[in-house]
């Protein structure tokens, strides 16, 4: 059989975030950096800034799952992150989107709140992602106060052992809430693996980091990493994108998803 010339795809559900900070943009930027094609649905459209969420309007479960199983038909597609949600009915649609192709990893950013504070998950939502999505994820990427909620624990420790026992393969805690000079970011595996990583802590406030740490590491995977080294990549990668963020708006800072293009001498001055 002739090797399949397409290229390694990243289908994405996510919201649309029209500041390019985080949601759908960010996504396929940081898909993109690593060498793989990222492959756009939009689970809700929204009304925000680098300062904050104004509005947000969920799109038609339908009309999503129509969108990502014409994609899945025409690109090769080898691994699936999904991003803010929008509403409880987006979590059916791509539960039995999922469990349709079992054999897709699977990165889940559970967004619950923006960078600035505003929430964007309910109760409910909470519930059907614990119930419906987990079992098919491969990676979750809770920060540490999206962990607590999820899991109803303190500790990281056992927030991690809480989601694993909910079904997800794989636990990425990061620390970036926490205090101290180091952020520390935690992975805990089904099969037993745990590890943790310290990062130098870096000034300012930033819109988007989750969005490019999930987006890396499902890139990794696409292209055929296992998670422990997809997962460390992903995470030198984001801290990089943050240590050349710019200031595109008033107030949180964008990561440079592309900054290699900065030392690409043809992309001119």
């Amino acid at each position: 059989m002739q090797p399949d010339p397409r290229i390694p795809a990243v289908l994405c559900a996510a919201g649309h975030d029209p500041s390019g900070g985080a949601g759908i943009g960010a996504d396929a930027e940081a898909i993109r950096a690593a060498g793989a094609q990222a492959l756009s649905v939009i689970t809700c459209l929204t009304a925000q800034d680098t300062c904050g969420l104004r509005r947000l309007w969920p799109q038609p479960p339908a009309q999503v799952d129509e969108q990502c199983r014409l994609l899945l038909e025409d690109a090769r597609v080898t691994a699936v992150k999904v991003g803010l949600l929008g509403s409880t009915a987006m979590v059916k649609v791509l539960t039995g989107l999922l469990q349709d192709h079992p054999d897709l990893p699977v990165v889940l950013d559970p967004v619950l709140a923006t960078g600035t504070g505003q929430s964007v998950a309910d109760a409910a939502l909470c519930n059907q992602m614990r119930q419906r999505l987990f079992p098919a994820v491969t990676v979750l990427t809770p920060n540490l106060p999206e962990a607590r909620t999820l899991s109803m624990a303190a500790d990281p420790d056992d927030c991690g052992e809480r989601l694993l026992r909910l079904g997800c393969l794989w636990v990425l805690i990061t620390g970036t809430h926490a205090p101290g000079e180091q952020v520390t970011n935690r992975l805990y595996g089904r099969n037993g693996t745990r590890a943790a990583w310290d990062w130098p802590r870096l000034p300012g406030e930033y819109h988007g980091s989750g969005c490019t740490l999930a987006s890396a590491v499902a890139a990794r995977l696409a292209l055929g990493m296992a998670v422990p080294e997809a997962v460390a990549q992903a995470q030198a990668y984001t801290w990089e994108t943050l240590s050349r963020a710019r200031r595109t708006g008033r107030c949180q800072l964008t990561p440079n998803r592309l900054f290699a293009l900065d030392a690409d001498p043809s992309t001119g001055p």
